[in-house]
């Protein structure tokens, strides 16, 4: 195309063009203290709201940010004008205005910032994915710049849904100590009537390489998966366990995790959640007063409640970190865990797979606290973002007409019965809902390691509640190479796949989703384990550990692994220990002891070919140098600005 072409030479309008304009008309609401006492930029900021378009006599109302990951344009009739990412910020303007409306009429000035997002979905099995646990740092990074771009805003309210973008909007609203903050969930996607639910979905490629799915069965499921143009995914990954916490916290109004996007409770919620900060700006309840250590012990039985997203490990000691609060350790995880029942029956973990907006209909966040209250383990005194105690939420929540309302919608239009989602703590026992979360040990894993037991697959685990795998190693220096084997019929039941190289260092701890996705939905995949220093998905399920530390690339025993060695793993589900140890190298002689193992293990070199993955991104590479500094995965791989200082320090004066 030429420069001719590019030019629409016709078109006549471009000439009439104004090189002045009248102006707003009216005045500043100024006095004479605010033009000598006040800093320019405050002035300046009621100058550029005139020119925006607000009427210049209400411009020195309170200001109130919305702080959004929204993504896409839409036109007038929902369609999009540019696509988005993902769906999950895709929609969130519709809950910004319906925030607003309530902010400007109750005689305030809201402000919109945007910071968007990427979709881990769209990533998996990309570069895309290096850069999505970095991301979450950096967006919040922003994110708080833009806050103190408003220094006199009153509050600060969130507006996110998805995997990293909602964790960056906590950890940004968790720094304001000193404001009133709420946090908008943005939902969760509508699922279809005859579709797939959008985590089996990514599943697609795997299954039809193993011919277990047609290829026109493929292209139907991929188009027909998500029902809604908005809200995060239909399991409990990390989207939507992250909005579980948020509500846990106190950070997010009772029942507003989960719902299903579009609808009129789902932009009804923004508006409560807009009144809600003005009166905690009336009150003077800010952050400080709503994050604190019993808010994060509640947050972190609301998880295991829930049975959420180990990435959740990561996030929430990130949020604690800047709200100035005890950053939880691997040893209170297992203590809650060990409190903690499993109450709630949803994507992924089941056994029912019910999609998480039943979990919203049947009572959600509150339903579960409910049950959570009657075993005295909440703390109860803390404050919310209603102004409210959390007691005198749940209080009103036992006798509210809307638990009841959706509860007899959900019977009735779906014919799923409350408390078959959420379940009474005697109820999930004798479902057989184990807890949680479990933390293997061993001499692959010294630092320790992650896996969802309450994942695996029911029927690999035997009457005692024990998954246990003894068999040779397949190692692997990147999920690319895994997911090739898998996808060509090189894995078979019984293997235990290594991936090494895909913690921080080597790919910015990426999600071996692929992987993990497709042992889930192929037929032989729950004979099949998996070790890794990366992390999952939320929604990855089945004998898949990860965390393990130390990294690989960072001389970590993980990284010494060959193909060939004998590794057995032990997980017992209800009593929530695990080990992961190297055994030997040949399954046909008597093996040493684990200690002899372990002498064998620790005097390999590093494998051979280990090296941080070529396409590793240079900011990856720094952010994981700086979280590394800061204290590593089992700190949330945040920046500890003083840690990072000292370091520095060091280097500079090292002789």
């Amino acid at each position: 195309m030429s420069v001719r072409e590019i030019f629409d030479n016709d078109n006549r309008e471009i000439y009439r063009v104004r090189t002045h304009a009248a102006g707003p008309q009216g005045e500043l609401p100024l006095t004479p203290d605010m033009l000598i006492n006040r800093p320019s930029g405050d002035i300046f900021g009621m100058t550029m709201n005139a020119g925006m378009g607000w009427s210049p006599d209400e411009l020195n109302r309170d200001g109130i940010l919305l702080l959004s990951t929204l993504g896409g344009l839409r036109g007038p009739d929902g369609k999009p004008v540019a696509l988005a990412l993902h769906q999950g910020h895709y929609e969130l303007d519709i809950q910004m205005k319906a925030a607003a409306d309530v902010i400007k009429h109750n005689n305030a000035l809201p402000y919109a910032v945007y910071v968007s997002d990427p979709c881990d979905g769209r990533t998996q099995g990309t570069t895309g994915m290096f850069d999505s646990l970095p991301y979450r740092n950096d967006a919040s990074m922003v994110m708080r710049r833009l806050i103190r771009s408003l220094p006199d805003a009153k509050a600060v309210i969130g507006v996110a849904t998805c995997d990293k973008g909602l964790p960056a909007t906590m950890m940004a609203l968790a720094s304001q100590h000193d404001k009133a903050t709420v946090l908008i969930p943005g939902g969760a996607t509508l699922p279809a009537l005859h579709g797939e639910d959008n985590g089996k979905v990514q599943t697609i490629g795997a299954r039809f390489a193993n011919g277990e799915l047609s290829l026109q069965g493929a292209r139907r499921a991929g188009c027909q998966a998500c029902a809604s143009s908005g809200g995060g995914c239909q399991f409990l990954g990390t989207a939507g366990t992250s909005q579980v916490v948020a509500e846990g916290l106190g950070l997010a109004i009772p029942h507003s995790a989960l719902a299903p996007s579009g609808e009129p409770v789902w932009q009804e919620i923004a508006r409560a959640s807009a009144r809600a900060a003005l009166q905690l700006t009336r009150k003077g309840i800010t952050t400080k007063d709503i994050l604190t250590d019993k808010a994060f012990e509640n947050a972190m039985m609301v998880h295991a409640a829930f049975g959420g997203s180990t990435n959740l490990l990561l996030h929430i000691p990130a949020i604690a970190h800047q709200a100035g609060c005890h950053i939880p350790t691997v040893e209170d995880w297992i203590r809650i865990n060990k409190q903690v029942p499993r109450l709630v029956s949803v994507l992924p973990n089941g056994p029912v797979y019910h999609p998480t907006v039943n979990a919203f209909m049947a009572g959600g966040v509150p339903e579960v606290m409910l049950h959570l209250r009657s075993l005295g383990l909440l703390h109860e005194d803390v404050m919310t973002v209603t102004g409210n105690t959390l007691k005198e939420n749940l209080d009103w929540w036992e006798q509210s007409e809307r638990r009841q309302i959706f509860k007899e919608l959900l019977f009735k239009q779906e014919q799923v019965a409350a408390d078959d989602v959420i379940m009474s703590p005697q109820q999930a026992a004798k479902r057989g809902l184990t807890s949680t979360i479990t933390f293997p040990v061993g001499n692959i894993a010294p630092e320790g390691s992650v896996i969802k037991s309450t994942a695996i697959d029911a029927s690999v685990i035997n009457e005692e509640g024990v998954y246990y795998h003894k068999g040779a190693a397949k190692v692997y220096l990147s999920e690319k190479a895994a997911i090739y084997d898998i996808k060509h019929d090189k894995i078979k039941a019984g293997d235990i796949l290594v991936i090494i190289g895909a913690g921080p260092s080597g790919t910015g701890m990426e999600e071996t989703y692929q992987v993990t996705s497709a042992l889930k939905h192929l037929s032989y995949g729950k004979h099949v384990s998996l070790i890794t220093d990366a992390r999952f998905s939320g929604v990855s399920t089945g004998a898949c550990i990860g965390h393990v530390g130390p990294e690989a690339l960072a001389g970590g025993p993980i990284g010494k692994l060959r193909t060939g060695d004998i590794i057995e793993i032990k997980i017992d589900c209800k009593q929530l220990h695990g080990e992961v140890n190297f055994l030997g190298t040949d399954v046909d002689t008597i093996l040493p002891s684990r200690e002899e193992a372990a002498a064998i293990l620790n005097a390999r070199n590093t494998h051979p070919d280990l090296i941080p993955d070529p396409e590793l991104p240079d900011d990856t590479r720094l952010w994981a140098m700086l979280q590394a500094v800061s204290g590593g995965t089992w700190r949330g791989c945040i920046y500890d600005v003083n840690k990072i200082s000292e370091a520095l320090q060091d280097y500079i004066n090292k002789p």
